[in-house]
């Protein structure tokens, strides 16, 4: 049983990339959890024969520090002056490996960047703060600024990457000029809840709608296969604790854990629709053992109903 410290469950609702810090982390706090600077374990952890949860298995990701550094593959440093080593030009066909993931510093795409380094994926991340990101992950995250005129850094986002995973509605798709090599792309969709609102709700959701709405027939219409995860209202409850259902129309009552949104776009990285997939989720009764078969089963389902 972990014994943990009042730093430590502040982390699970901290966002660092939020200048309010509604938490009540100083960024002190926040570098006693870094885990490349963190030497010492505040607290023991016992061997339990109850399943870790994700939450737990973030926060040993983030105690493991330097022993993790070359099971992940990283560096043993970061370079001196908090920046990314510079890429050498290179006249060897490109490799298409790491995932990127846009929004990377709103909460979801955290919790979404977290489920993508647990699964050792090599991650970039559209950020508005790089020296942020690089505070908040490390080398294990290569962040990508999404401030400025200059399309040269989206340009760089593309590159060796194979899936873009757009965990919220801010026009992700809209930034990058050219997907040219990209082989896959996931949304997050909160466009089922938006649709069952009303009343003043309905009117305050307006923009979100239309945001929403315009993000999923640009990934329509782009070419590339897709997935489009339909969500019901996303809320901040532990993950893994519930199991889930896909029935039609579930998505405009039901809701889904935020840290279970953020596993099942990583999940659906594991299979590629020919075309694309478009389906609902909320927390249900389901209990799924084998992600890569559920999904087979839903883009089976899916085109039978296109027949």
């Amino acid at each position: 049983m972990a014994t943990i410290p009042s730093y430590a469950s502040k982390l699970m609702h901290f966002s660092p990339f939020n200048p309010s810090n509604k938490a009540g982390l100083t960024n002190r706090d926040f570098q006693t959890v870094n885990p490349f600077k963190h030497k010492e374990k505040p607290w023991q952890i016992q061997c339990s024969k109850k399943k870790t949860s994700f939450t737990d298995r973030i926060l040993d990701y983030i105690e493991g520090g330097p022993k993790l550094r070359k099971w992940y593959g990283a560096s043993d440093e970061l370079p001196r002056d908090g920046g990314l080593p510079e890429e050498e030009e290179s006249a060897e066909p490109e490799v298409r490996d790491s995932i990127l993931v846009t929004n990377g510093d709103s909460e979801i795409g955290q919790m979404v960047i977290l489920s993508l380094i647990l699964r050792r994926a090599r991650v970039k991340a559209l950020v508005n703060d790089k020296r942020a990101a690089l505070d908040a992950f490390g080398s294990y995250v290569e962040p990508i600024s999404r401030q400025g005129n200059d399309s040269s850094g989206l340009t760089k986002a593309i590159k060796g990457v194979r899936a873009i995973i757009c965990p919220s509605h801010e026009g992700c798709l809209s930034e990058i000029e050219s997907m040219r090599g990209v082989q896959h792309i996931i949304l997050l969709s909160q466009l089922a809840v938006y649709k069952s609102s009303s009343g003043i709700q309905g009117l305050m959701n307006n923009k979100a709608r239309r945001l929403a709405e315009r993000d999923e027939e640009a990934v329509q219409g782009c070419g590339i296969p897709y997935t489009i995860i339909q969500a019901g209202l996303l809320e901040n409850s532990p993950g893994g604790m519930q199991g889930f259902s896909f029935e039609k129309d579930a998505a405009a009552k039901g809701r889904l854990s935020k840290e279970d949104a953020a596993m099942i776009c990583a999940e659906a990285l594991n299979i590629i629709p020919e075309r694309g997939l478009v389906f609902e989720v909320v927390n249900g009764e389901e209990k799924v053992l084998n992600w890569k078969e559920r999904f087979a089963s839903l883009i089976a389902s899916s085109e039978q109903l296109q027949k």
